[in-house]
């Protein structure tokens, strides 16, 4: 606040030069939400959130809290051949089992992979009233046939009656439905029982509303909803998400709404309920669930506030915490509406600071008195199936077993030990480049306290190599990125410096370039006592791999101690008898440097010593006979390098149809550096086709786990490793269909969206694809007459664009394809009706548009068409001829108006006018958008297909479960 604020006596703050400041200090206990145990605090355990899970968690717990239906879910037939992640009952068994035995919250990742959710599904939030549907109608399906078949229906199943009665002649229709959750309007309504009213509020059907009865023809009539019968758990969905028109986009409604803790449907002597529903059942439903929204249309969090065994006490279940609440908190603070801060100067006259709230409930769940002892049941052992819980028991056991390890891992180490036998095991095999593969060899969880000399032992017993015959060498990373053998540990090291695995670490630490958190050792001399050489500076352990270019085979051939002074010549004659190749065989050697980015494996000088070569010990020499320039050729991989490069260069690919993007349909073995008709032929070969062109590729996104919504274009990259690189990630999955032309020829052509209407407005949609710059729309409708219906053989056609639900261009037979946009819609093409053939000189065609009045504007939709109005013709007989055009029901077409649009002004028009004298300045051709013919009626559809659920977010995607 400013001083000079504070100052002016005119604004109270300072009286009588005395200022008094007023503090209000409320004790509160601490809540720790990082320590806070939800089980120990209050029996109930949370939900882990996946990313954007929030909204399903919230619904979970619901269902799970209604024992009636956890029973039924415990008893669906599931086997111990079943994996959670491949089936919906299982995996719910599962969640169910965990969050009643668990000490801690429950992940949710198996059963939304049994829905068939990839992680994308994981990070949207959806809908949780169609959650809840689609959930509960695959389990229904899944309980058919089984103990618990019918269980959902007899759950949550209510009916309603539909009705219309006519008010002077004796005359009702009634049409009986069923429902799983009601749908109640919050704008407008103050409290649930205002919800109900409007639900059931009769409409007069009375004036250009009038009904038209079958028996009678059009009359005065009262048309609403009456219930028959209410479930035994009643499930509310409050509509706090509407479409606004005039901002065009979904909003919230945040406005106080009262739901009250007993509801009570019978009151007002039943005035909710059809005269035939059975008025011995009492509709008195107790509040057990309020789903809770925080924030606004484009986001926001889910939790539910539950009362379980449906006493005074609430919990709140928010994801993984769980924490108890009391009554005001889940009900009153949950009304929404706004909030009135106190006045900081009663004496003042201030309008007082209010904020809406924002988190408010948008689902409530209630279960009837008659029935709570029936739904809020007692679970026992013998509910649960044995090999369910011999499944979770393990699963438990696993846990505990590696928490325990972690709480224990600053005593131990993991200790690998890789011998001579493991290296030739593996090189040609799982590795090609260094010495041994880690994740391969066996891990030993070793304690730091063990001595050296004990672990021998223990080796000796694992491998039957003899204590006297170890010799342990500590693994050194290097720069490049590479592991090696570095050194031996000597005689005094085990004995003295190193007496412990733990001093080893500690040593090893010191002299190696990098800290490990394990220590891998080579033994020489498997088999056999040796007596322990002692290495001198001279000696340099090397390994040896010999490579076959004719078999393109690579294999690990031994170690063993060199002169640092020698030359590689020196050791011709034992690498020749290694291989089998007679001693004079002459071989190339190249040393293995590195792997990546780049191979680097060098030739080496013969006749130079190893040191000058700067080899030492760990160092890798690969040796094969060498290949003559001539004969080059005749290999694929001629030298070590070259097949290195091809090593480093492979990739295993999965290859997936494009219409089955989840599905691998098979493999194959490629080099990154195979080009676009490389990979291509690869393909068409497996797949038996004569033409790689008629190959077409997408790539994956591995976010989404979808293919990309654009296909490769032909020739657009060079390489595969462009095909595979998403952003900074690799992928190993390409998508492929088969064309029915080749591809270059297939980009070449103009697809283009057609629809087409006959003269029995009979509609069809295709694509065709044409060269745009060869072929006319002449060529066109040549080729559409062999693909469509023709109410004649000489059938003349109509070639036009729509956009915004208005006809916007008129195209003529000559036109190119190439002249036609379809960005915002199909072309469309029709037939010219035969009254339009014979048309009079004063005749007009004339543009007719549906639309709606919406805040005095003229909101257009649906299909535009053309119309032949006649000269002298009135309102009333053009009304016969669209409504028979059109098929509209008498008592439909009844309502609706007709107007002479022009921009923005709209006049409507008389049964008795003349229309064509509105249109007579128009030119005697196709008419334009800003003249028209309206037809004002109701909108029959949405405007946005997201108001297919008014309660789903602009941003969500329609819910989908698919097992």
């Amino acid at each position: 606040m400013p001083l000079m604020d504070l100052c002016d006596f005119s604004k109270g703050y300072v009286v009588n030069d005395k200022c008094i400041i007023e503090a209000e200090v409320a004790v509160r206990k601490i809540f720790d939400v990082w320590n806070h145990d939800s089980k120990k605090m209050t029996g109930y355990v949370g939900l882990k959130n996946q990313g954007a899970t929030c909204y399903m968690n919230s619904l979970l717990q619901t269902l799970y809290h209604i024992p009636y239906f956890r029973k039924a879910v415990y008893h669906m037939p599931t086997t111990e051949n079943d994996t959670p992640s491949g089936s919906i009952p299982l995996a719910l068994q599962s969640l169910f089992y965990k969050l009643q035995h668990s000490d801690n919250s429950v992940a949710t990742k198996e059963l939304t992979k049994s829905f068939g959710w990839d992680s994308y599904d994981s990070f949207m939030q959806h809908d949780v009233q169609e959650l809840n549907r689609i959930l509960c109608e695959k389990l229904e399906n899944k309980m058919k046939g089984t103990t618990v078949e019918g269980a959902i229906q007899k759950l949550f199943e209510g009916h309603h009656k539909n009705y219309i009665e006519c008010i002077n002649v004796d005359y009702k229709s009634t049409r009986k439905e069923s429902f799983y959750d009601l749908a109640l309007d919050v704008k407008g309504c103050s409290d649930v029982y205002a919800s109900f009213d409007k639900y059931v509020a009769v409409e007069r059907l009375e004036g250009d509303n009038k009904y038209q009865c079958e028996e009678h023809g059009l009359q005065d009539a009262k048309k609403g909803m009456l219930f028959i019968d209410f479930p035994p758990v009643l499930q509310l969905q409050l509509k706090r998400f509407e479409y606004d028109f005039v901002r065009d986009a979904m909003v919230k409604i945040n406005d106080r709404y009262v739901f009250p803790l007993q509801l009570d449907l019978d009151k007002d002597d039943g005035k909710y309920l059809s005269p035939e529903a059975d008025r011995s059942v009492r509709n008195l439903y107790t509040l057990h669930s309020v789903l809770v929204h925080s924030g606004g249309v484009h986001g926001g969090h889910y939790y539910a506030f539950i009362r379980p065994t449906l006493s005074d006490q609430w919990y709140k279940f928010d994801d993984e915490r769980v924490t108890k609440e009391d009554m005001k908190r889940a009900l009153e603070e949950q009304y929404g509406g706004e909030e009135e801060l106190p006045h900081t100067n009663p004496g003042l006259n201030t309008t007082p600071l209010r904020f809406t709230k924002h988190s408010n409930a948008y689902m409530l769940v209630y279960i009837r008195e008659s029935d709570k002892e029936k739904i809020i049941c007692n679970l026992d052992e013998e509910d649960i199936s044995e090999h369910l819980k011999v499944r979770l028991r393990k699963e438990q056991e696993e846990k505990e077993y590696k928490k325990k390890e972690k709480a224990e891992a600053h005593m131990f180490t993991a200790l690998k030990v890789a011998r001579d036998s493991d290296l030739k095991e593996q090189i040609g095999r799982h590795v090609h480049f260094d010495l041994v593969d880690f994740d391969k060899i066996n891990s030993y969880r070793a304690p730091k306290d063990i001595s050296i000399k004990d672990i021998k032992v223990e080796l000796s017993k694992e491998f039957g190599i003899p204590v006297e015959s170890q010799i342990f060498w500590v693994w050194a990373k290097r720069q490049n990125g590479t592991y090696r053998p570095s050194r031996p540990l000597t005689w005094q090291e085990e004995r003295a410096a190193i007496g412990t695995l733990k001093d080893a670490i500690t040593i090893s630490k010191l002299q190696t370039s990098e800290v490990r958190l394990f220590l891998e050792f080579h033994c020489r001399q498997e088999n056999e006592p040796i007596v322990r050489p002692l290495k001198t500076k001279e000696d340099i352990l090397l390994f040896f791999k010999f490579y076959d270019p004719e078999k393109e085979y690579l294999r690990y051939v031994g170690n063993f101690f060199v002169k640092a002074s020698g030359k590689p010549s020196d050791i011709v004659e034992r690498l020749n008898e290694i291989a089998g190749f007679p001693s004079d065989e002459d071989i190339e050697l190249y040393e293995e440097i590195k792997f990546e980015p780049i191979v680097m494996c060098e030739p080496i000088d013969s006749n130079a010593s190893f040191h000058s070569s700067q080899i030492s010990d760990g160092d890798i020499i690969c040796y094969q006979k060498r290949c003559l320039p001539d004969k080059m050729d005749q290999y694929r991989y001629p030298t070590v390098s070259s097949f290195f490069e091809y090593i480093h260069d492979k990739q295993v690919v999965r290859f997936r149809l494009l219409e089955k993007p989840k599905e691998d349909v098979f493999s194959l073995e490629l080099s990154k550096r195979f080009t676009y008709d490389d990979v291509v032929e690869k393909v068409a070969h497996q797949l038996g086709l004569d033409e790689p062109s008629k190959i077409r590729l997408t790539q994956h996104n591995p976010y989404s786990h979808q293919p990309k919504p654009h296909h490769i274009k032909y020739r657009g990259v060079n390489y595969l490793s462009d095909m595979l690189q998403h952003h900074t990630q690799m992928c190993d999955i390409l998508y492929y269909e088969t064309l029915d032309i080749p591809l270059p020829e297939l980009e070449g052509l103009k697809t283009l969206r057609v629809a087409f209407q006959n003269a029995a407005n009979y509609e069809v949609s295709f694509h065709i694809m044409r060269s745009p710059k060869s072929n006319t729309l002449f060529d066109l409708i040549e080729d559409l007459k062999s693909k469509v219906e023709l109410s004649c053989n000489h059938a003349e056609f109509r070639l036009f664009e729509v956009y915004l639900h208005k006809i916007c261009k008129v195209y003529q037979p000559g036109d190119t394809i190439d002249s036609v946009n379809d960005q915002y819609g199909p072309l469309r093409i029709e037939e010219v009706p035969e009254e339009e053939k014979n048309a009079g000189p004063q005749d007009r065609l004339v543009h007719v548009y549906h639309f709606f009045k919406d805040n005095h504007h003229n909101q257009y939709f649906g299909e535009p068409f053309f119309f032949l109005i006649r000269d002298g013709e009135v309102l009333a007989d053009i009304k016969v001829r669209i409504q028979k055009r059109l098929r509209i029901p008498d008592e439909q077409f009844l309502k609706w108006k007709f107007a002479c649009v022009t921009y923005s002004q709209t006049e409507y028009l008389q049964d008795s006018d003349v229309v064509l004298s509105r249109f007579q300045k128009q030119k005697p051709v196709y008419g334009a958008w800003e003249h028209h013919l309206g037809l004002e009626h109701t909108a029959t559809t949405p405007k946005r297909s997201f108001l297919a659920s008014q309660n789903r977010h602009s941003f969500e995607k329609p819910v989908k479960i698919y097992n």
